[in-house]
Parts: C-alpha cells; structure tokens; sequence
C-alpha cells in the first residue's frame, strides 16, 4: 500500500480526489473497498487450504508412492528424499516470485494498468490450484510444478492487490480499511477450512476416497479463488497516466535493484521495510511451524492440530478488526509495537507449554490469532503513508519481497536451533530475537517525519 491523496485522481497512484462531489465520491471510495476486501476473501483460502493444512501431506504421500526402495525420488535423475519434495517447490516458488514480483510492480506502474495484470495472476493461481486435483497416484512432479505456479502466482496478485490500498482509502481511513481486507481473509480461509473438513472427515459417508477428498479440498480452492475474484476486477479501476519510458522493463532482480535504489532517497521508508523484514519473518516462522511443534514436541493428534489451524483463523478475524480499531485512537506504530511484545510472550508461553494437553495448546492458538491479523494489517496501512506516489506497485513488490520472498531467515534459525539442541523448546524460544530486534528497529523509526519525507500528508495519528 501507498501513502497519499492528491489534487487530481489522474495522476499515477493518487488517492481519492476531489474531482466529484463528495457524496458520489464517497460511494464509489466504498464500492472500489468492498471490492478490494473481495479478493483477500477469494485468494486467502489458498493460504489456508492448501499450503498450511493439506498440500504438504498429500504431496509428500504422492512423492513416497513415487520413491525408491531407500525413500528417494529422482527428477532429472537428481537424487531427492520424497518427504523434501514440498518444501524444495516452496522454495523455488519463492525464487520464481522474487524474478517476478519486482517486474510486475514495475510494469504496473508504468503503464498505470494494475488490473489486467491481477486478473492474470489470480487465475493463473486459481487455475493452477484447480489442477491439483489432478494430482494422484504417483505424479508428484505435477504437483510440485502446481505449487510452484499457484505460490508464485498469488505472490504477483498481492503485489498488486497492496498497491491499491492508497488509491481506495484516505491516509486516516487506511488502518480501517487494511484490518478489514485481512479480516475478510481470515473469514473466508476459516469458512472454507470448516467446509473442507466436513468433507475430509466424512468422506466414506459421501463415497469417496480419503485421496479423492483431498483432491476436492485442493481444487475447491481454486474454484473459490477464482469464483470471487470476479468482484474486485469489476470493482476496482486503474487510474492514472503511464509514466515515461514504460516501454523499457529491466528484469525482475534489476528491478528489484533499482527500487531498491530510489529507496535511498527515502532511508526512513527503508528502515520501516527492515524492520518489518525482521519481525515479520519471526511471524512466519512461528505460522509455519506451529504445526511441528505441536506435533513433534507436545506429542498433538493431526485433528487438534487442525481445530488448532480453524482457531487461529477465526480469531484472526477479531483480532485483526480489534487492533484496527485501536489504531484510531492510539496510532498504528504504537499498536504494532504493543503486538510484538505480545508475540514475545506468546512465544515464552510456548515454550512451557506442557506436552499432551490440547487446551493449553489452544489458548496458544488464540493467542497467536488475536494478534496475527492485526499486526499484519496495520504494517501493510504504516508502508502505505511511506511510499512516493506512483510508485505503489514497484515499492510494494519491494514489501511483498520482506513478507514472502524473504522469509527463510526464521525458518533458518528455527532448524539451526534444533539441530545444535535436539529441542523444539529450545527452537521456538529463539524466534524471540525476531520479535525483540524487529521491536527496536520499527521503535526507532519516526513515522511522522517518514511519511513527510515521502510527500505524503501526515495523518493526524500514526
């Protein structure tokens, strides 16, 4: 998201304009919100679904009936242990985004044309991500391939989704607004969990195979991502000229290179994206991991870590809308640092969770899910006062870049502790450092005097 109201919608990446009278800007403002908050609600249960719940384990099944007496399969004749497979696609999602997301943002600001190029990256996704039903038997190179298409599909579509943030809210509204997308996000992954386990668990009762129900949960998820996609592409409209020498597009790492250039200009707006880098990787990594240490630590059944995946869904959905509206009165720096102590703790309290007992497992859930949303959301609202205007897109891939393309480095640590300890305790305990480091790089930027150095107009509270 960007920063910004100009004096004319024309120009490239402007906020709402005076140009109409109030009352009819003020619709269409709201019509073009609910639109945006549409795509987090079609594009979210991708996330869900199929990345955090049921793609791992299925495809890590399909590689295993593809493997070797000794668990290895071969592509390109390279030797690879079955159970790697779905994080190696992972990670060369994440390198195919990083090529693509700079380009896109890039591309999109130039030509002041961001819808078109949506469009095709979330049915790209969704079309990907319907294909996954064919994923059986022992075809776990489709499958691989999917993942890869689909992850780096909706890293693209959110590059472009964050960049109109600016442009559909005022400075003062766009806390508001961003806690609201993440929560419409949140809803529907939840919605479409609930409906997915229905099926999942009840599967003889509907006369399917256990594979043939995973199969259906993966493509409804793209049926969904696409279905609703159809909202914000007729709600949402570019606005603004092309700027010059569009015709030129430097690859994406080039890209990603020369923004990072005209960052420099803006070394305010560069500490923010630093800081985010680091406490955000630490959210990540908490995310993606939770899973295993319920499981391998606590000992947990695959159904309590589920109910716990549901929950955190839910509450994000309250806690997103909660802090939101804190951020009115007491300004999103200030509750963006209040949730990192608070992840700090959570973290601590995890660490003394006690192995085997679900409830306090949950209460851990709940927590996570109270401040997942809303730190989030309000770290998209803070960069979007940080950003030039017009050059929304290019600075946002930049942002998509700390929360998708760079979030290895936790991950990272998370092993390393474990491998050098033997203790999953031990590993979750030293994602503190990220919440702790990110708590005092963001502390120490002041965001008024950033959002002023970008050209934006400074919001009564920040």
């Amino acid at each position: 998201m960007t920063a910004g109201t100009a004096e004319h919608e024309g120009a490239a990446g402007d906020g709402p304009g005076p140009d109409r009278s109030g009352g009819d800007a003020l619709r269409e403002r709201r019509r073009e919100q609910h639109g945006w908050y549409l795509y987090d609600f079609a594009c979210s249960v991708y996330s869900t679904s199929v990345v955090t719940v049921f793609l791992g384990p299925y495809l890590t099944s399909v590689a295993k009936a593809a493997a070797d007496a000794e668990g290895y399969v071969h592509p390109l004749g390279v030797p690879i242990r079955a159970g790697s497979v779905f994080p190696y696609a992972i990670s060369a999602s994440i390198v195919l985004a990083v090529v693509l997301m700079p380009l896109a943002g890039a591309w999109a600001d130039r030509t002041g044309r961001k819808k078109p190029l949506l469009a095709v990256a979330a049915y790209t996704g969704a079309a990907a991500t319907c294909a996954m039903f064919l994923l059986d038997g022992d075809r776990y190179l489709l499958g691989a391939a999917l993942l890869i298409v689909a992850n780096a599909s909706l890293a693209v579509s959110m590059v472009l989704y964050n960049a109109y943030l600016p442009q559909i809210a005022a400075p003062e509204e766009r806390d508001t607004v961003s806690s609201r997308g993440w929560a419409f996000g949140y809803a529907s992954g939840a919605l479409m969990l609930v409906l997915n386990l229905v099926l999942y668990a009840g599967h003889e009762r509907f006369g399917l195979s256990e594979s043939e129900a995973v199969r259906i949960c993966l493509a409804s998820a793209g049926l969904w991502w696409g279905a609703f996609t159809v909202v914000p592409l007729r709600r949402l409209r570019d606005r603004g000229t092309p700027r010059e020498g569009h015709g030129a597009q430097p690859g994406g790492w080039r890209q990603l290179v020369a923004t990072l250039k005209d960052m420099r200009r803006h070394p305010l707006t560069l500490s923010f994206l630093l800081a985010y880098l680091v406490y955000n990787d630490g959210i990540q990594t908490v995310i993606s991991q939770a899973s295993v240490y319920g499981s391998e630590e606590l000992g947990l059944g695959q159904t309590t870590l589920i109910v716990a995946v549901l929950l955190v869904q839910v509450l994000a959905v309250a806690g997103a809308l909660w802090l939101g509206r804190l951020a009115r009165t007491h300004g999103a720096k200030r509750i963006v640092l209040g949730s990192l102590a608070a992840w700090t703790a959570i973290l601590a309290g995890g660490y003394f969770l006690p192995a085997g007992e679900p409830a306090w497992f949950f209460a851990l859930a709940a927590g996570i899910g109270l401040v997942l949303g809303g730190s989030q959301a309000l770290s998209r609202s803070l960069f979007s006062h940080l950003v030039p205007r017009g050059k929304e897109a290019e600075y946002f891939a930049a942002y998509e870049m700390s929360d998708r393309g760079l979030s290895w480095l936790g991950p990272l640590v998370f092993g390393l502790a474990y491998q050098l300890t033997g203790s999953y305790r031990d590993a979750i305990l030293s994602l503190v450092a990220f919440f702790a480091l990110g708590f005092v790089l963001l502390a120490r930027v002041p965001v008024r005097r950033a959002v002023a150095a970008a050209g934006n107009p400074v919001p009564d509270r920040i």
